[in-house]
């Protein structure tokens, strides 16, 4: 197998619609993604997420341009990607909840080609290793969402791959569930595995990938480390959080900042109750000074999070794009 696990050259998928002009859910893409590593894919609904993602597992192929899953073609070595890659999904998809886990398990072991007679073994080892050997005999429509996932996550190890697709694993689990899900790809990344994991939450890109990539309108807008991706600047400066502050007073400390220096910007969530400042680094000192002078002691600085990087590569979307399922 090559060093590369996915490799992405001028990656191009159309779409037709019945009325007006084909719909581009990826638009010559370029992307390489190490051997071994924890990869996040990251951009709103309909960016392209799901559309590279069936490209990668042989359900789509290409328009133009190229894929390959450590260097077998998705579209001429089908057969042979197959057997590279394991997919998990989100929430119920993809399982029988008339089964139970263990027979779930073997169905797919015998989808996979695992041999009849090393199943009994595998499905064991899997219910065992992801926690789940003391409810085997029960019907999944009983199992709680972290439970499930737990199942989708045997479900695409039952062929021993290399590389695994998850598609948002753990949206809609409880923070425990969650954690317990994350230690586990972590368990899987330390075996060597290559993991894709598409994600709305940025903290837990932040926690879990060791690349990231930025996809919005069928293109990459931004790759790269978590750390160097956080170091972007929005505009050039230095970056200062001012905790629970209202809006009249984030109007209060706009005005009186701005007065002072024009340079800085600010933007505040009245939801989370703070102001966000961008401070040319010579006036660090001076903004600081002005806003304890102001009473408010709560701050922090440094670089940007993911969430603040995707807001700004991305910008803060409405929601009319949700559900378009590309």
């Amino acid at each position: 197998m090559t060093d590369l696990a996915l490799h992405a050259d001028s990656l191009t998928r159309t779409f037709r619609v019945r009325r007006g002009p084909d719909r581009t859910a990826l638009d010559s893409i370029n992307l390489e993604l190490a051997t071994g590593l924890v990869h996040g894919l990251l951009g709103p609904n309909g960016a392209g997420k799901t559309t590279l993602c069936r490209i990668a597992s042989t359900v789509l192929t290409p328009t133009s341009g190229r894929l390959t899953v450590h260097g077998c073609d998705v579209a001429r070595e089908s057969d042979q990607v197959r057997r590279l890659i394991g997919i998990v999904f989100g929430g119920d998809r993809g399982l029988y909840g008339r089964l139970s886990a263990r027979e779930n398990l073997e169905f797919w072991c015998a989808m996979n080609g695992v041999p009849r007679r090393d199943t009994p073994a595998a499905v064991e080892a899997l219910l065992e290793r992801l926690g789940l050997a003391n409810r085997a005999t029960e019907l999944v429509e009983t199992f709680s969402r972290g439970m499930k996932q737990r199942l989708h996550l045997a479900r695409g190890l039952v062929a021993d791959p290399p590389v695994l697709l998850l598609d948002e694993p753990t949206v809609g689990m409880d923070p425990v569930s969650a954690h317990e899900f994350r230690v586990l790809i972590e368990e899987l990344r330390r075996e060597g595995r290559t993991v894709l994991l598409t994600t709305h939450d940025m903290a837990e890109a932040q926690v879990l990938c060791d690349t990231v990539t930025f996809i919005d309108a069928g293109r990459i807008v931004g790759s790269g480390t978590p750390d160097t991706i956080r170091a972007i600047q929005v505009e050039g400066g230095v970056r200062i959080r001012i905790h629970d502050l209202s809006q009249s007073e984030h109007d209060a400390l706009t005005l009186a900042l701005t007065q002072a220096i024009p340079e800085v910007s600010t933007t505040h969530d009245g939801g989370a109750r703070h102001t966000d400042l961008v401070v040319p680094p010579e006036h660090v000192a001076t903004v600081v000074e002005t806003v304890l002078r102001r009473g408010h002691t709560a701050i922090t600085t440094g670089p940007p999070s993911l969430e603040d990087v995707y807001l700004g590569l991305l910008g803060q979307r409405d929601g009319s794009d949700r559900g378009m399922g590309v």
